[in-house]
């Protein structure tokens, strides 16, 4: 059998050019993958932990409550949040009688929050119904517990606001341990009592990061509004509050405290013959909050902290 010449360069060319191959095994290849691997998961979790400047980024602040009480659930991680655009109304509806306790949270993506929240019961009938104003809703969300005892009632919050601005409403069950544990808890305390048409005022240290507030009656008309102040006339969040038994259906909330200077203001909006029952404490601090008196600027109903935390 003859070759050609242009046969035998080719079969040259390709057995000169199979020597220069390395055969890489398959344990190799493996090790290589896992290493490169390893290694980028390392510079994202140091990227993660890094400030903008290289430098390692400080810890969050851990916020706690005051006492021994469990952290609360977030809502917002364990229901549905709803959209509620500009002008239109949500509800929600409880018809079972084993709830007795609903807590409701309300958001905005940095925008101001206007919202009307009512507790029906029946037709045309609501016990409860608030107004509420929050400067920054991303900032400040507004975190409440509605009572809702005997069965068949529903939640109804319609957005005030404007088109532009929409709100996320999160509505479910105030469960053991939570929110509705501890507004019973507040419910065996002894309040302040405000008489109608007074004004009570409670300065609050710049580490507490949280209050707790509790309205409640002897079974009257409760009429009040709850003003969050930061600096003189600076309303930074507002409920206007009215509830047809403050005995059966008393408020209870939670309002942000973020920065200094926070004043929470009570004033009982109903006549003298209807004084209410007011609780706030401090409901979650950073780390170094003693406790200490924080004095009053003055003024007519003025207070000063207890330093007397309730949880």
């Amino acid at each position: 059998m003859k070759i050609s010449s242009a046969s035998l360069l080719a079969l040259c060319a390709l057995h000169s050019a199979s020597g220069f191959v390395v055969q890489t095994p398959n344990s190799v290849q493996s090790t290589t993958k896992l290493s490169s691997s390893r290694v980028r998961d390392e510079i994202e979790t140091r990227q993660r932990t890094r400030g903008r400047g290289g430098e390692m980024a400080p810890e969050p602040t851990v916020r706690r409550p005051v006492g021994d009480f469990p952290r609360l659930r977030d809502i917002w991680d364990s229901s549905y949040p709803e959209l509620v655009q500009g002008g239109s109304l949500r509800t929600w509806s409880f018809a079972s009688p084993m709830v007795e306790q609903v807590q409701v949270m309300l958001k905005t993506e940095g925008r101001p929050l206007n919202a009307n929240v009512e507790l029906w019961q029946g037709p045309d009938n609501s016990p409860q119904k608030m107004g509420v104003y929050i400067e920054d809703g991303s900032f400040r969300p507004f975190s409440a517990v509605i009572f809702t005892p005997r069965g068949s009632n529903a939640i109804a919050i319609r957005n005030t606001g404007m088109l532009e601005f929409p709100l996320a409403a999160a509505v479910e069950p105030a469960e053991t341990g939570g929110l509705g544990s501890i507004s019973r808890s507040i419910l065996d305390q002894r309040g302040r009592t405000i008489q109608g048409g007074a004004v009570y005022t409670e300065p609050f240290s710049p580490l507490v990061e949280s209050v707790s507030v509790m309205l409640r009656t002897d079974g009257r008309p409760l009429n009040a509004r709850i003003e969050l102040l930061q600096g003189p006339n600076n309303n930074k969040q507002v409920i206007e509050l009215y509830t047809e038994d403050g005995m059966e259906r008393p408020f209870f909330s939670i309002i942000e405290t973020p920065g200094t200077g926070n004043v929470v203001r009570i004033v009982n909006t109903a006549t003298v013959e209807f004084p209410l029952t007011c609780s706030i404490e401090p409901f979650t601090v950073e780390p170094g909050y003693t406790g200490e008196p924080v004095s009053s600027y003055g003024g007519a109903g003025a207070g000063y902290s207890q330093g007397r935390p309730m949880f």
